[in-house]
C-alpha cells in the first residue's frame, strides 16, 4: 500500500476562503503541485473566476489565489491509497492536517469549501470536534477531478462561482 503525503497550504495571512481537497493525486505528487493532473479543472476554474491565465507557472497561480484571499489545503496530511481515487483511501490510515493551526495563522477565514464529496466526508470524520473550524459555514462543491466526469466544465464553473461570490 502506498503512503501519500500532502503539501503545505497555499495561504496568505489575510485569507478569507479555504478550499479543502482530500489528498493529492499521484499526478499531483509527481508534479509537486496541488491539482497537478493536466485534466483537473481546478486551475481553469480558479483562472476563470479570478481573471488569471490557468497556464501560468505554478507559483504564479498560487500567488493569484493568495492575492484573492483564497487558501488551499487538504483535509488529510497523509494516508494510504493505492492510486489516485479518493474511494481507495484507507480510512484508518488518515492523518488529518491541523486545520485549527491554519485558522490561527489565517484568522479571517470565514468559509470552507470542499472540493468534492470525499473531502467533505474526511472533514466530518476527522474535524467534527474542532470547534474553530466546525463553526464556519461550509459548502460542498463538485469535484474538479477528471474522475468526476458527470458534470461538464461549464457546470462545475457555475457551481464554483460561489467561492468568488463569498469573497465579494
Amino acid at each position: 500500500m502506498h503512503r501519500v503525503s500532502g503539501f503545505p497550504p497555499i495561504a496568505a495571512v489575510d485569507a478569507r476562503a479555504l478550499i479543502l481537497g482530500s489528498l493529492p493525486s499521484v499526478a499531483s505528487v509527481q508534479a509537486h503541485q496541488y491539482y497537478g493532473h493536466p485534466r483537473n479543472a481546478f486551475w481553469p476554474i480558479m483562472g476563470a473566476l479570478f481573471g488569471f491565465d490557468a497556464e501560468l507557472d505554478y507559483e504564479a497561480r498560487c500567488h493569484q489565489l493568495r492575492s484573492q484571499q483564497v487558501a488551499v489545503w487538504d483535509v488529510a496530511s497523509q494516508a494510504e491509497r493505492p492510486g489516485s481515487l479518493d474511494a481507495d483511501i484507507r480510512r484508518e490510515s488518515v492523518q488529518p492536517n491541523p486545520l485549527d493551526e491554519l485558522l490561527v495563522r489565517c484568522p479571517g477565514i470565514s468559509h470552507v469549501f470542499f472540493n468534492g464529496g470525499a473531502a467533505a466526508t474526511l472533514f466530518r470524520r476527522h474535524h467534527r470536534g474542532d470547534a474553530a473550524i466546525a463553526r464556519l459555514p461550509a459548502t460542498r462543491l463538485p469535484s474538479t477531478s477528471p474522475a468526476h466526469a458527470s458534470l461538464r466544465f461549464e457546470q462545475k464553473l457555475q457551481a464554483w462561482a460561489v467561492v468568488r461570490n463569498v469573497l465579494q
